[in-house]
Protein backbone atom coordinates (compact mmCIF):
# COMPACT_ATOMS: atom_id res chain seq x y z
CA UNK A 1 0.00 0.00 0.00
CA UNK A 2 1.45 3.47 -0.81
CA UNK A 3 0.39 7.11 -0.49
CA UNK A 4 -1.67 7.12 -3.35
CA UNK A 5 -4.31 4.21 -1.89
CA UNK A 6 -4.30 6.38 1.42
CA UNK A 7 -5.48 9.53 -0.10
CA UNK A 8 -7.71 7.71 -2.64
CA UNK A 9 -8.95 5.90 0.24
CA UNK A 10 -9.54 9.58 2.15
CA UNK A 11 -11.14 10.79 -1.08
CA UNK A 12 -13.71 8.30 -0.96
CA UNK A 13 -14.41 8.33 2.47
CA UNK A 14 -14.96 12.14 2.43
CA UNK A 15 -17.26 11.81 -0.72
CA UNK A 16 -19.34 9.13 0.93
CA UNK A 17 -19.56 11.71 4.30
CA UNK A 18 -20.71 14.79 1.90
CA UNK A 19 -24.05 12.69 0.03
CA UNK A 20 -24.80 11.75 3.53
CA UNK A 21 -25.06 15.23 4.45
CA UNK A 22 -26.72 16.29 1.40
CA UNK A 23 -29.22 13.90 2.44
CA UNK A 24 -30.03 15.46 6.07
CA UNK A 25 -29.54 18.86 4.57
CA UNK A 26 -29.98 21.57 7.13
CA UNK A 27 -30.62 19.69 9.91
CA UNK A 28 -27.05 19.69 11.80
CA UNK A 29 -27.06 23.68 11.67
CA UNK A 30 -30.69 23.87 13.05
CA UNK A 31 -29.87 21.47 15.84
CA UNK A 32 -26.64 23.63 16.55
CA UNK A 33 -28.65 26.89 16.85
CA UNK A 34 -31.55 26.05 19.01
CA UNK A 35 -28.49 24.53 21.26
CA UNK A 36 -27.03 27.94 20.97
CA UNK A 37 -30.03 30.16 21.40
CA UNK A 38 -31.12 27.53 24.75
CA UNK A 39 -27.41 28.14 26.25
CA UNK A 40 -27.61 31.77 25.79
CA UNK A 41 -30.80 31.87 27.37
CA UNK A 42 -29.86 30.16 30.17
CA UNK A 43 -26.81 32.14 30.81
CA UNK A 44 -28.60 35.25 30.77
CA UNK A 45 -31.60 34.28 33.53
CA UNK A 46 -28.15 32.53 35.66
CA UNK A 47 -26.62 36.28 35.26
CA UNK A 48 -29.87 37.90 36.31
CA UNK A 49 -29.86 35.66 39.64
CA UNK A 50 -26.93 36.46 40.11
CA UNK A 51 -27.27 40.09 39.63
CA UNK A 52 -30.65 40.05 41.94
CA UNK A 53 -28.70 37.77 44.75
CA UNK A 54 -25.42 40.40 44.78
CA UNK A 55 -27.68 43.78 44.56
CA UNK A 56 -29.36 41.88 48.04
CA UNK A 57 -25.99 41.91 49.63
CA UNK A 58 -25.28 45.01 48.28
CA UNK A 59 -22.19 43.44 46.59
CA UNK A 60 -23.03 44.50 43.43
CA UNK A 61 -21.36 47.83 42.50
Amino acid sequence: MNMTDVFNGLGNFFQWTFTFMKGIGNAPNVFFWLIIVSLIFTWLRMQSKFNKEAKEKGSLE
